[in-house]
């Protein structure tokens, strides 16, 4: 495809079994062109079948596709249209992969991790002429739209929690001569709920087998430095993940500011007791992910034309933060052990909790108290008793 014969508006086909994977190409290829009429999928069987429904202007294809594996569809491809953009994905950098698939024309062959700025280069060379850029308007709401519909409507497919932490900056800070020092980076962005989410979700996809991974720490170590670093930079490239409206920024402020502090008192209450510290940790830096899903989804709905008021926001938090959590904590497929501490957080009627469920909820009242306020009611509550924890011991915590 060349300058000349580029389509007003192309049709482009990703094939990724890897969900984390899928949606970083996607956005990827929507930030070079944000009108593009993109088709994704997660295996080749289904690739194929749009293969034959549709024409193409690009395809993005994973080699290692379940059913119909991705140099299969070139295959198929290259018997049809000989000059159809293909690139061609794969964890297979050695020389006799290599070797099979040059005869059949990708016009890319791409190992992983992938390198962000060679990846979108080539988008733009493929889907843009010289010094063309798209710029696509945000699409008003549609009449009558309410505001409680329009939550309830994007509960299930909102793309989660903004920004806290500038990650292009946080990635540069990580980047040492040996590479991305993996420590380094987790300090940059372990405040960030949407970072340790995203990585924690991807580090327990299909592609990685094992323990269930529960803390950033160990979503890191488990997924390869360079996907690490490709996921991170791809948050950036979505949809309002920094807010505009000084309203929604003041709530993200405290609920952000809300879950450093939970997080922060978990550590310590649970290195006093010699628990499971880092686990803590992430259940309280997570607990107000769909609260702040939702005000990210409040700004989807100020752009598009709708009223926002402080009090439209409170009671829009009110009304549907928890459940933007739950449903993203499912979505995400987050380790039910994980979902489980979480849940010690808001409630601990009935059943028998772990001595980790009873830290994370001490530790988020802790984190509500006001400095002016005593930790005296607090050290006599239930959590306190069933931890054996009193106010020396608070108060310790409180001072560290």
């Amino acid at each position: 495809m060349t300058a000349v014969d580029l389509p007003a508006v192309p049709r482009v086909l990703i094939a990724e079994a890897d969900p984390w994977s899928r949606d970083l190409l996607k956005q990827v290829l929507l930030n070079v062109r944000c009108d593009a009429r993109l088709d994704v999928c997660a295996d080749g069987q289904h690739a194929a079948t749009l293969l034959g429904e549709k024409t193409y202007d690009l395809i993005l294809a994973d080699w290692e596709l379940p059913g119909v594996d991705g140099l299969s569809l070139l295959r198929s491809v290259r018997q049809k249209r000989r000059s159809l953009p293909f690139i061609l994905l794969s964890s297979r950098n050695d020389s006799a992969s290599v070797r099979e698939a040059l005869p059949l024309a990708p016009t890319a062959y791409l190992t992983r991790p992938l390198n962000m700025e060679s990846l979108t280069q080539r988008l733009q060379d493929l889907l843009l002429n010289e010094g063309e850029s798209v710029y696509c308007e945000i699409p008003p709401l549609a009449p009558g739209m309410t505001l409680p519909t329009f939550l309830e409507r994007r509960r299930e497919v909102c793309d989660g929690a903004p920004l806290r932490v500038d990650v292009k900056a946080a990635v540069q800070r990580s980047l040492g001569p040996e590479g991305l020092d993996l420590k380094q980076l987790e300090g940059q962005v372990h405040s960030d709920p949407q970072i340790t989410a995203v990585l924690i979700a991807a580090a327990n996809s299909a592609g990685y087998h094992g323990t269930p991974v529960q803390t950033l720490s160990e979503a890191l170590h488990k997924l390869v430095p360079g996907q690490s670093m490709n996921l991170i930079l791809g948050l950036a490239l979505k949809h309002n993940v920094v807010l505009g409206d000084p309203g929604l920024v003041a709530y993200a402020e405290r609920h952000w500011q809300l879950s450093q502090d939970s997080a922060d008192y978990a550590r310590r209450l649970a290195r006093m007791l010699e628990l499971d510290h880092e686990r803590c940790y992430s259940a309280c830096i997570l607990h107000r992910l769909g609260d702040l899903a939702l005000l990210r989804c409040l700004e989807d709905w100020r752009q598009g034309g709708g009223a926002l008021d402080d009090q439209t926001i409170g009671e829009s938090l009110d009304a549907f933060g928890a459940a933007y959590g739950s449903a993203l904590r499912t979505r995400w497929r987050l380790p039910l052990e994980l979902r489980q501490l979480i849940a010690g957080i808001y409630s601990l009627e009935g059943g028998v909790y772990s001595r980790e469920a009873l830290v994370v909820n001490l530790a988020v009242q802790m984190a509500r108290l006001t400095e002016h306020e005593g930790l005296e009611e607090l050290a006599g509550s239930k959590t306190a008793r069933l931890l054996k924890v009193g106010l020396p011991e608070l108060t310790r915590v409180r001072k560290t």
